[in-house]
């Protein structure tokens, strides 16, 4: 079986390091020199991947600067992992399956936000061999690419066929996705492949 995990949300807290980023060089940093009549605010909860209706920005331009020329490697390279134990469970479903299954990591990125998600992988020391990046041109491909797929991104939950097995790796933003399988953990995620999906 082709079995494709995606990074965001499911391996990294990508979401966590924007917000964390955000503050720390835009409000904080505004806060600092009060005569800035634009107001950075975040708007909770984040329960959808439009970052943009929930940290304000002066423009769009403003919001495309921020996450992918200014900070991509403090967002994606350094965000932390979506649980204490993520790349100890990944690496313990890798060593597994690795010989039953075809294992892909692949993430939706562009331009600074790929080396630094490599960077990210290599971080939490991912031995898993295939890497892949796709983009709003290519992600039609992922389904010709894998039999299952685990995501949190609820464009890709949306996107249900009969050949590709989807399972959700649940999270504020995707709570109104409706997915047969759903995991709150990767140890979950593991545990249902050995029991359910052979």
């Amino acid at each position: 079986m082709r079995i494709g995990i995606d990074v965001n949300g499911v391996l990294r807290d990508t979401i966590g390091k924007f917000k964390q980023t955000y503050e720390k060089f835009l409000i904080e940093k505004s806060e600092v020199f009060e005569n800035d009549e634009f107001e950075y605010k975040i708007t909770e909860p984040i329960d959808s991947l439009t970052l943009t209706n929930h940290f304000t920005f002066k423009d769009e331009e403003e919001y495309l600067s921020f996450m992918f020329e200014e900070f991509p490697m403090q967002i994606f390279g350094h965000a932390g992992s979506t649980e204490l134990s993520t790349f100890h469970d990944l690496q313990d479903f890798y060593l597994e399956n690795r010989d039953k299954h075809e294992i892909t990591i692949f993430s939706q990125e562009k331009g600074k936000t790929k080396p630094a998600t490599l960077f990210f992988l290599s971080k939490f020391g991912c031995e898993v061999e295939s890497v892949k990046f796709y983009n709003q041109t290519t992600v039609d491909r992922l389904w010709e690419d894998y039999d299952l797929i685990l995501t949190s991104d609820p464009e890709l939950l949306s996107k249900v066929t009969i050949f590709t097995i989807l399972i959700k790796y649940n999270t504020e933003y995707n709570k109104n996705s409706k997915i047969t399988w759903n995991v709150d953990t990767f140890k979950e995620f593991n545990e249902l492949i050995k029991k359910e999906i052979k």
